[in-house]
């Protein structure tokens, strides 16, 4: 439960309690103003919850989605349509009688004006002759000719005791001519014939100076001319949109009482669509009018024609594409299951059915990448043996010597190396020291660099090594290089150094088999070691020299193995041979473990790489008597 529902349901039984001990306190007030707004909050997520998941579904999703498309626009145009409609039509009827109520003051207008021309003998008889003439277009026409005081010139719309008349007033001179007609509501309904009912209503409102007359205050006043009944009964709608329609307009009148003053009133209109356009058109296009019903009769049939085809089709195209991720959504939970063998349907050309035929290649592909997966498992768990296994190759234990102390690291660029380093004591206080470079890294080069030992070790057994009898190192090494090249492929070979250290008298024997050049640190100064011979497994009747120096106390043996001075850094330089030696010769008076760390880290460095390019292999003896 959040917590504005923890607040929610401790809110409502206080609430509750106040309503009942504290009613209309203002405690009570807050608290349902507070209850208020968590009811709306709570609300409002439940409805976000619930939209979620009902639209979760991609067929729900499309229906909403067909709603907000299709159904609100069109709905939004019918609605709009049928709104312009009834403001057109309503408009065109109250033009038309605007209109012609216009008409009808400017005629009357003139007929003022001309009675205050003529000559006042004859103007009784023409004023006579004058309303008989218009007797039919102005009913109840009556001419005055009075002084009207505070009255100019004017025509339209007058309220004068309580009833609306068209009414002008002309004057020339001293001559004033009044002409009034009452408006009824028959008169304004018979002005546009067929248009159905006009009629005049008057505002009111006490406040104004201008309408004097108004018993109400703020109200629609009906008059005696609108208070008449309908001169004309609505007909008959002829379909079901021929509806009634109303509409008001604001029109100018002239009120009696206040001279020259405009005020306004209402103009209201009831008619029907199709009284107005009987109106507007006369009876020949009437009778052309007369297939407009078939043809919007055949045009809603054909309309419905295609909007049922579009729903056909809109209805197959929202399946297919359901379909297709329906079956894409099952396919991926069978995936999250582990059937990798899960293959869906595919239907048609389309971009769904590519879109199919990709989950399906996706999920072929995942088998086999799981199958190349668990062979890969497999094969790290045989390296991991191997790794185990070379690890037990290396000397375990550093020999207790007198005049000579050993220090060796191999760090692999992968799980197994293919560097080597070794070290064994002879029965007679001699010591076998060797370091070789397999070509190549991993597996291949590793099992080589087994061979390697073994060989080796075999060899100081067979050729009497551990005798009496002195035999050369260069023996060993070419006797190991006959060996390697018998048992191994043509394109293996190594590169070998071996040394014999006399613990007696310091000397050291070596052969090198074209491995690079170990240093002897003298006094702070690096030399490197002479190469005696090419490398070993390559040819079978290579030859093999032996070289010997006299270790003095505080000299430094280094041998190494090209993954100390070959990497490069991220211009391609090399870390090279004098960089070695120079980081050897001003660390050579530290404790051999520090010198070993200090040239791993700086190679570390000048790589910066994420992956270490090959194996590295150190290897320290430091006459220390």
């Amino acid at each position: 439960m959040r917590r504005v529902d923890k607040v929610f349901c401790l809110t409502l039984p206080a609430y509750l309690l106040l309503a009942l001990l504290l009613p209309g306190s203002a405690f009570t007030v807050v608290a349902q103003l507070v209850l208020i707004f968590l009811t709306a909050w709570i609300a409002f997520r439940l409805a976000r919850i619930g939209t979620r998941k009902a639209i979760w579904g991609l067929r729900n999703r499309l229906l909403v989605t067909y709603l907000f498309i299709a159904v609100v626009p069109v709905s939004l145009i019918l609605v709009l349509a049928g709104l312009g409609a009834y403001t057109l039509v309503s408009q065109l009827a109250v033009y038309l009688t605007a209109s012609d109520l216009e008409r009808r003051s400017v005629e009357l207008s003139d007929i003022a004006r001309n009675i205050s021309e003529v000559d006042s003998a004859i103007r009784p008889a023409v004023v006579a002759r004058t309303v008989a003439m218009h007797r039919t277009r102005f009913p109840g026409l009556t001419i005055d000719v009075a002084p009207a005081p505070g009255w100019k010139r004017a025509s339209g719309v007058m309220v004068r005791r309580g009833a609306f008349y068209l009414w002008c007033h002309a004057s020339k001179g001293a001559v004033d001519v009044n002409a009034q007609m009452p408006l009824s509501r028959a008169y304004l309904s018979a002005m546009v014939p067929g248009l159905n009912d006009v009629s005049l209503l008057e505002i009111s409102d006490s406040k104004s100076n201008l309408n004097v007359i108004s018993p109400d205050d703020g109200k629609l006043t009906y008059l005696k001319n609108s208070r008449e009944p309908p001169a004309n009964s609505l007909p008959a709608p002829s379909n079901r949109f021929d509806i009634d329609v109303h509409w008001f307009s604001m029109i100018p009148v002239w009120r009696w009482e206040i001279p020259n003053g405009r005020d306004y009133t209402l103009l209201h209109v009831h008619t029907r669509p199709s009284a107005l356009l009987n109106t507007i058109f006369n009876t020949r296009m009437d009778q052309l009018g007369q297939f407009l019903p078939i043809a919007l009769l055949v045009m809603t049939i054909l309309f419905l024609m295609v909007e049922t085809a579009a729903l056909i089709i809109g209805a197959s195209l929202a399946r297919t594409i359901t379909r297709a991720v329906h079956n894409i959504y099952e396919g991926t939970q069978r995936v999250i299951q582990g059937d990798f063998a899960h293959r869906i349907q595919v239907h048609g050309k389309d971009q769904l059915a590519e879109l199919g035929t990709s989950f399906n290649k996706m999920t072929e592909n995942l088998e086999q990448l799981l199958a190349v997966a668990k062979e890969k498992e497999r094969l790290e768990a045989e390296v991991e043996i191997a790794r185990q296994v070379q690890e037990q190759l290396y000397p375990k234990v550093t020999p207790a010597l007198r005049t000579l102390q050993l220090t060796a690291t191999c760090r692999p660029a992968r799980m197994v190396s293919g560097d080597y380093y070794d070290y064994l004591c002879l029965p007679d206080g001699r010591l076998a020291i060797a370091v070789g470079d397999v070509a190549g890294k991993g597996i291949s080069a590793a099992l080589l660099m087994a061979s390697i030992q073994a060989a080796m070790r075999m060899e100081l057994r067979s050729i009497g090594f551990t005798g009496p009898v002195r035999v050369p190192t260069s023996q060993l090494v070419s006797d190991l290089n006959q060996q390697l090249h018998a048992t191994t492929s043509p394109e293996k070979y190594a590169t070998f150094f071996f040394a014999l250290y006399n613990e007696n008298d310091g000397e050291l024997t070596y052969t090198n088999a074209g491995h690079l050049s170990p240093l002897l640190v003298r006094n702070g100064v690096a030399i490197p070691l002479e190469s005696s011979g090419t490398v070993i497994g390559a040819f079978p009747f290579a030859k093999y020299e032996e070289n010997r120096i006299q270790m003095q106390s505080g000299d430094l043996l280094v041998g190494y193995t090209d993954g100390i001075t070959e990497p490069e850094n991220e211009y391609g330089e090399e870390f090279g041979e004098a960089r070695l030696i120079d980081l050897i010769a001003q660390n050579a008076e530290r404790e051999d473990k520090d010198i070993l760390e200090i040239v791993l880290d700086a190679v570390t460095q000048w790589t910066s790489a994420v992956e270490q390019p090959d194996d590295m292999t150190l290897l320290l003896a430091r006459r220390i008597c």
